[in-house]
């Protein structure tokens, strides 16, 4: 397990407790006591740290390379019945975007998602997320095959950003997310939209306008990245935590916004504490969510999208 930062009170705990029982184990000496008081210290430290994340510290838990990837959610829920599907039918396969068809609790489903890496190999293979315009050209082909058999779509949402390269500009890759956008407006299956991890730009926007939109608890969602605000504000990265502040990218900041619809609990300690727990939460929403747009009419549907995405933000005349 590897620690964040702020997490190293914890790791000193747990350190403590792992000798505490050696020492118990290989000697005659009774630390029983001792170890409950250590434990209950880290239980106590954990509630502490966990209950009081600012917003940085929710964005590096969203990245923490322990944490559950598209591709893990997705064998999860659909528990060996995923077929993926390739090719955007005009350039390649991009490996950043992943797609295709698994069924949840007896219900088929047409699945796309951003997909990293687990370690430098697979990140390259997977350009670490940043999908390219065919990748929003194949999922945009799987969102019109799944509304031409009637198959509700799922997306889930885990990427730094679309990728910014000088061949992605010139395939289109402003218009390839435009399109998408434009499309999954009018699409007429139910949309449920989930952030299981990073939710960045235009990139995460391209498959992200649903019906129903979810938040896991230590996930952002935002227009940019901490980071980059940081060096366009301030013209450095040291800001960054104040920059992730100010862009209230946070689960519970855009929930009283008004720009999702509800937050996906997590274990304590994130997602990949307890992966098990966390899957069968989002599994949970995700019927529940399919259940309620299913009673609805496909004309109800469009115009409830409609309405929900038209009702956003506030202006003045």
């Amino acid at each position: 397990m590897e620690y964040l930062d702020f997490e190293l009170p914890i790791k000193e705990l747990e350190d403590q407790l792992d000798k505490c029982q050696i020492i118990g184990e290989e000697s005659d000496v009774d630390v029983t006591a001792t170890c409950k008081q250590i434990e209950k210290k880290l239980k106590e430290t954990k509630k502490n740290i966990y209950k009081n994340l600012t917003a940085w510290q929710r964005v590096q838990l969203s990245r923490h390379p322990d944490r559950p990837y598209t591709l893990d959610h997705i064998n999860a829920l659909c528990k060996g019945t995923f077929l993926e599907l390739f090719g955007d039918r005009g350039v390649k396969d991009d490996k950043a975007m992943v797609g295709g068809l698994g069924k949840i609790n007896g219900q088929s489903y047409m699945l796309i998602g951003q997909q990293k890496g687990y370690n430098t190999k697979t990140r390259q293979y997977r350009n670490f997320g940043m999908a390219n315009p065919e990748g929003y050209r194949k999922a945009l082909r799987l969102m019109r095959m799944a509304e031409k058999f009637g198959i509700p779509v799922v997306t889930l949402i885990d990427t730094p950003g679309a990728y910014p390269g000088l061949e992605a500009e010139e395939r289109g890759q402003g218009e390839a997310i435009a399109r998408n956008i434009f499309e999954m407006f009018r699409l007429q299956v139910p949309i449920i939209t989930v952030i299981v991890g990073e939710g960045a730009s235009g990139g995460a926007l391209g498959i992200g306008v649903g019906d129903k939109v979810f938040m896991l608890e230590n996930t952002w969602y935002s227009v940019i990245s901490p980071e980059s605000c940081s060096s366009i504000l301030w013209r450095s990265w040291e800001f960054k935590e104040q920059a992730a502040e100010a862009l209230k990218l946070t689960a519970i900041d855009m929930k009283k916004q008004n720009l999702i619809d509800d937050i996906i609990p997590e274990p304590l300690g994130g997602a990949h504490h307890d992966r098990e727990t966390t899957f069968k939460t989002v599994e949970e929403y995700i019927t529940k969510a399919f259940n309620e747009l299913n009673k609805l009419s496909t004309k109800e549907l469009i115009a409830k999208r409609m309405d929900k995405y038209s009702n956003m933000g506030e202006f003045k005349e």
